[in-house]
């Protein structure tokens, strides 16, 4: 027998631990709460973080930066999508959402150079990359920034 070759017991399935139901049970009168206190209590225990009263970690670190409120997020699209469309087609952001190949506009749509292209198509985005912009034109296309 090897070990790929192992199953488990035909029928078998472990019962669950039936807690409080008699002392024969092993886990009957107090069912594995111990006694008395804080945790022994239904609803009882500590919030997690809680240490005992002592400052919590969370507090006792620094806080480090900051979220910039004027970041873009834009909707990133690469070349290798692109080829998906026809020839001497006019990609525009109304023409990726239609064809979902983006969810939203959000701050604009970015075009990256990940994989190849080998249409003519005129593309128009808010950003290029350096590499998308040289693909595109080398296979003929036009790159227009919105």
């Amino acid at each position: 027998m090897r070990l790929h070759e192992l199953r488990p017991k035909t029928n078998y399935k472990k019962s669950r631990k039936r807690k409080g139901r008699g002392m024969s049970s092993g886990l009957g009168k107090t069912a594995g709460r111990g006694h008395k206190g804080q945790n022994a209590r239904t609803g009882g225990g500590v919030r997690p973080g809680f240490e005992g009263g002592q400052m919590p970690l969370q507090e006792r670190l620094p806080k480090r930066g900051f979220t910039n409120a004027f970041k873009k997020e834009y909707a990133i699209v690469n070349v290798e999508t692109l080829n998906d469309f026809e020839e001497g087609t006019e990609i525009t952001p109304e023409v990726l959402l239609e064809s979902k190949v983006i969810k939203g506009v959000k701050d604009g749509i970015k075009v990256l150079g990940k994989g190849e292209i080998d249409k003519k198509i005129t593309v128009k985005a808010h950003k290029f990359s350096k590499q998308a912009k040289e693909k595109i034109e080398e296979a003929g296309g036009k790159v227009e920034v919105i």
